[in-house]
């Protein structure tokens, strides 16, 4: 039986654990509304905004792939599925639900988050809209 996954960091194309998904069918991009994208150094996490209303900006991007139950284990132990990530089933923006692997807010407590919500424009500046002006009072 085959299952769909949302690959939002580490397992994407070019990323440290890819190779994970050797042996995935590959079916294009997709994306997660009501997510936010924490960065954790070598790797991001998903958390749940938890708004099915949420704002624009709380979308995540990544990769969607058909897996079998033995591509499914595999990376549930490179997750470490359940004692740090939590494989859980999400809604994408289309409709379908795929298995990701997300982190609850109290994991991710003090943790930077990346505007984007993409983990390939990590290392890209933030744009002007992505983050906002300290305010400045005046008499």
């Amino acid at each position: 039986m085959s299952s769909l996954l949302f690959a939002y960091g580490s397992l994407r194309e070019a990323e440290s654990d890819h190779e994970a998904l050797r042996g995935a069918t590959a079916l294009g991009e997709a994306i997660v509304p009501g997510a936010r994208l924490v960065d954790l150094g070598p790797y991001p996490a998903l958390v749940e905004v938890g708004a099915a209303n949420a704002p624009k900006e709380c979308t995540v991007v990544g990769e969607l792939y058909e897996v079998d139950e033995v591509i499914l284990c595999r990376v549930d132990v490179i997750k470490q599925h359940p004692a740090l990530f939590q494989r859980k089933q999400i809604t994408l923006a289309d409709g379908r639900a795929a298995y990701t692997y997300v982190m609850n807010a109290e994991q991710l407590r003090g943790r930077k988050r990346l505007p984007s919500g993409d983990w390939k424009r990590r290392f890209e500046p933030p744009r002007r809209a992505e983050f906002t002006q300290p305010r400045r009072w005046h008499r």
